[in-house]
């Protein structure tokens, strides 16, 4: 017989597991309802969840910090599930009207019941997500690059010098190394050599190379900012640590690496156990290398080896000389040449000597010419320590500047602190102020000074620090002060102690020496509070810059009846001005930018002289009293750009515009407008717009359009912010570039404008040269192929040198075909993850290297390009944002 298999299942379960699959499929379709309302629920708080995670990776990036990995899986998948879940939305109604008996059954059980069972996934999904949301960290620090490449010109003569610091450099018992020798003979020059070198060389795999520039107002806490900035991330919480604490920080980090530490321009001897700097030894191998223009310096340091960096030697030296000389002039008479040696020979081989005068004989082409410099380099005309044999070769510089009043634009500038970049334009201001410029015709007087900041740049007594920027080498700047207060003392008679660390104290100490200077410039010191009556019948100009004012008495300006220019800009702590700045009554510049000041007193009615007012960027300033602004009948220049208007009423600030009409000599406003009605208002005054150079508008009020050439009627304006919170599109009619408006336009700022789409009104700008768009939650486009058909005659971005784009998160294109950019220089983008391609092919930027600023290296290595050429032109132009 077969084997009988017998199988026995209980009735019971059976009919269990039955009911079970039964009632589990009609839960599916009876809870369809409540589960799409829960889903809605979940999914609501899924996003407020995911707003707070951005808000704060936003913060974090803007801190130099990169998402982490898994926070940023999570947003993508936050976003792919709510794509599901409005798919499952749309389809709601239809599956909804299926259902019957109140909701427990079903049309169609099948579809409904597929539904019912995605709505309960997406569901649990949902729940997942916000539980998996709550993140600790969503950031962490992006390390620096080990060492970072700063500019250099062609030398001649340091090679000997730059091989045996190398050498040292790779020497076990040579931890710390000193380079000296006189002002301008070269020492930053060879420290910029060895730091590049490392570019070149591993040189044993140094961690981190370290560049920090000490100065002679040594500043420990500044030095070790400059430190924890290349370790670490100088953030709000550093900042309030104390020295000690700070020390402790890089200590810890560094006696973790192996380092090389490069200090320029060190007056005296730095401790660097203070700055928490490990001392460098055999064991650490780490180094240290400074540069300082006396040899006593190298002892304190205590420095292991040390080299003198020494003047050029004729050869050399002639050689770097004929650099800067152009031939045609050497070879425009035979006697020239030989003349042209002995003027070498005169600048005693030292570099900074030997290119300044070379370029201020570049043109001369008569042997008198050649004959008069030699006679004036030969004198001796210096008494300043240590430099009696520069400042006699570098004041030559100076009286062949000219004309007297080139020769007083340059000594101004000593007014600044050391290494400080000065900005063209303010500069000017200055000077127009001081009548060294004639003040009647300001246009003429802006270009002169351009002209003459042209002509002090080539004579090599200002150095370029941008486009808009300049500074003094530390010599020249001596150089200058010496002038000022030594040789042209009974003319100028300057008191500078700007950057020195002063206290009030230490002012009131020397505040005897205040009678009969003319200009004093007290700028970037610790200055709390001025509670003194300085007596100062001379005083023309008086510096208060970059303090920390926060109080100044009643009575200090009652001695100053021939003040002219007066600086309290950036003194944040500054909320108001004493009633006795009344007493300045021969005033014609004040400038309070960047202060804290709530209110501008009545008692400013008395300057009646007043030509220039700086309101930039008061952003704690209450409604201006009516009618002070429009007393000041010979205003020139007032500024009031990012100024806080906003708690004004509608009719105060039409009272304050219509008070700029009665200004019968203003000639440039920068102005900040909070409605479209203030807009409206301003823009009915042609005189008004005539001479607006900046607009800051910074509107909350719900707009669907502005018309954007309303703007172009501003022919002078070149600097533009945009805040509309709410304005929805931009709109412009047909028009032809170069004929219309916008043609001074350089630099354009768009920050949360969260529902435009585009900036095709940009094509209107052909001379925009700056342009940042941040925060706008709806870029989709800068320029849209759907609205550029409305301009003709388009050549946009061709005098475009830097492109900002941050944190647009729907931007998918600048724009649609590649563009030339011949002027381009950098593009910076972070936070638009979804732009994959940028307007560049092979010709773009054609034999101009430019820079590609990113955080993430994912998104440049994700980009799509034109072709295989556009990405080979471009491949080493990513650098880390």
């Amino acid at each position: 017989m077969g084997n009988i298999l017998t199988v026995q299942l209980s009735c019971d379960a059976l009919f269990t597991r039955c009911l079970d699959c039964c009632v589990g499929r009609t839960t599916y379709v009876c809870n369809i309802e409540d589960n799409l309302v829960a889903l809605r629920t979940k999914m609501d708080d899924l996003i407020e969840a995911r707003n707070d995670v951005m808000r704060r990776v936003t913060i974090a990036e803007r801190q130099q910090m990169t998402r982490l990995n898994r926070v940023q899986l999570w947003l993508t998948r936050v976003q792919g599930l709510a794509i599901e879940v409005d798919q499952l939305q749309e389809v709601k109604s239809q599956e909804v009207e299926r259902l019957c008996l109140g909701g427990f059954c079903s049309k169609n059980c099948k579809s409904s019941y597929k539904f019912g069972k995605k709505v309960a996934k997406k569901l649990l999904e949902v729940s997942t997500l916000i539980d998996e949301g709550a993140f600790h960290v969503v950031a962490d620090r992006q390390p620096e690059a080990a060492v970072e490449e700063r500019p250099i010109e062609p030398t001649v003569g340091l090679e000997s010098t730059l091989d045996k610091v190398w050498s040292c450099l790779g020497e076990e018992n040579v931890g710390i190394i000193g380079l000296y020798g006189m002002g301008g003979v070269g020492k930053t020059t060879l420290l910029t050599q060895i730091n590049n070198k490392f570019l070149d060389s591993r040189k044993d795999d140094f961690d981190v190379v370290i560049w920090v520039v000490v100065s002679k107002d040594l500043k420990i806490e500044r030095i070790q900012d400059d430190i924890w900035k290349k370790i670490g991330l100088c953030d709000n919480s550093w900042r309030s640590k104390s020295l000690e604490d700070k020390a402790v920080d890089i200590f810890r980090v560094l006696s973790k690496k192996k380092f090389v530490l490069l200090l320029d321009d060190m007056w005296k001897r730095v401790d660097l156990t203070q700055l928490g700097v490990p001392l460098p030894s055999p064991t650490t191998a780490s180094k240290v290398v400074f540069t300082t223009r006396f040899v006593e310096v190298c002892g304190a340091m205590k420095a292991h080896e040390y080299f003198k960096v020494e003047c050029l030697a004729h050869e050399k030296a002639w050689i770097l000389f004929q650099e800067h000389v152009e031939r045609q002039t050497l070879e425009s008479h035979p006697d020239i040449p030989e003349l042209a040696e002995t003027v070498t020979k005169e600048c005693g081989g030292l570099p900074l000597a030997l290119i300044t005068i070379g370029r201020a004989m570049a043109c001369k082409k008569q042997p008198e010419d050649w004959k008069y410099a030699i006679q004036v380099l030969r004198r001796s005309a210096s008494e300043f320590p240590g430099m009696d044999e520069v400042y006699p070769r570098l004041k030559f510089s100076y009286d062949s500047l000219p004309g007297e009043k080139i020769r007083s634009c340059f000594l101004y500038c000593c007014l600044f602190p050391e290494d400080y970049k000065i900005h063209k334009m303010s500069l000017i201001d200055y000077w127009i102020s001081e009548k060294i410029l004639d003040n009647n015709d300001r246009s003429r007087a802006i270009n002169e000074g351009y002209y003459i900041i042209g002509v002090v740049l080539h004579s090599c007594l200002l150095e370029e620090a941008g486009n808009d920027w300049v500074k003094m080498h530390d010599v020249i700047r001596d150089m200058a002060l010496w002038i000022a207060t030594e040789i042209e003392k009974e003319k100028e008679n300057y008191l500078v102690e700007a950057g020195a660390g002063l206290t009030e104290v230490q002012v009131l100490q020397g505040i005897e020496r205040w009678k009969g200077v003319r200009k004093i410039s007290l700028m970037q010191n610790q200055i709390r509070n001025l509670p003194f009556t300085p007596i100062c019948p001379d005083l023309q100009t008086l510096f208060l810059k970059g303090n920390r004012l926060a109080m100044i008495t009643t009575r200090f300006f009652q001695f100053m009846p021939s003040l002219n220019v007066l600086d309290l800009s950036e003194n944040r702590d500054l909320t108001e001005l004493p009633a006795g700045i009344s007493e300045l009554v021969s005033l014609e510049h004040l400038d309070l930018s960047y202060t804290g000041i709530n209110e501008l007193p009545r008692e400013l009615k008395a300057l009646v002289n007043l030509k220039y007012l700086n309101l930039d960027h008061t952003r704690f300033l209450h409604p201006i009293p009516s009618p002070l602004i429009s007393s000041f009948s010979m205003l020139l220049v007032l500024r009031m750009f990012n100024c806080n208007f906003s708690s004004m009423a509608y009719v105060v600030r039409e009272v304050l515009i219509d008070e700029l009409v009665q200004l019968d000599h203003l000639n440039e406003l920068s102005m900040s407008l909070h409605s479209i009605r203030a807009l409206e208002r301003f823009l009915s005054f042609r005189k008004l717009q005539s001479c607006t150079g900046s607009l800051y508008l910074n509107v909350s009020e719900h707009s669907n359009w502005l018309d954007v050439l309303s703007l172009g009627e501003m022919k002078n304006l070149h600097t533009l912010h945009m805040q509309f919170k709410f304005l929805n599109d931009m709109k412009f009619g047909c028009v032809r570039v170069g004929t219309h408006a916008f043609q001074s336009l350089h630099t354009v700022h768009i920050h949360y404008c969260s529902k435009l789409r585009d900036l095709t009104w940009l094509a209107l700008a052909p001379n925009v040269r700056n342009i940042g768009v941040s925060t706008c939650a709806n870029m989709e486009e800068i320029i849209s192929p759907g609205k550029i058909s409305q301009v003709q005659n388009l050549d946009p971005f061709a005098k475009l040198e830097y492109l900002v784009l941050e944190n647009l998160m729907n931007l998918k294109s600048i724009y649609w075909s590649p563009l030339p950019f011949p002027q381009l220089m950098e593009i910076r983008v972070n936070g638009c993850p979804i732009l994959q391609k940028l307007p560049l092919d092979s010709s773009s930027a054609k034999d101009r290297k430019i820079v590609i600023r990113a955080k993430q290296h994912s998104w440049w290595a994700n980009l799509k390009w034109e072709d295989e050429a556009a990405k080979n032109a471009f491949s080493h132009c990513w650098v880390h944002a």
